[in-house]
């Protein structure tokens, strides 16, 4: 596995991480942001505050999946130190 990845796992189980990324996620749904993408301009036709809404849902699914990978990560380790 290469070292970044690897330390981009270790920091993602950081409990912190998982807390700063609840409160931004919290954050970006609420009115100031909220309203900032409620025009009615479009981009390729698509609403702006859809293109927000939906970006943000894939990015937070990411952000799951990324942690998700990290929590695994973290077993792979405790079983392979318990196997020695």
């Amino acid at each position: 596995m290469p070292k970044h990845l690897r330390r981009l796992l270790h920091r993602l189980q950081l409990p912190e991480s998982w807390v700063i990324f609840f409160i931004m996620g919290i954050i970006m749904m609420n009115f100031p942001f909220m309203h900032i993408f409620n025009k009615p301009s479009t981009i390729f036709g698509f609403p702006l505050m859809f293109l927000y809404l939906f970006i943000g849902w894939a990015v937070s699914i990411f952000v799951i999946y990324l942690f998700t990978l990290a929590v695994g990560h973290n077993d792979d380790k405790n079983q392979e130190t318990h196997q020695q």
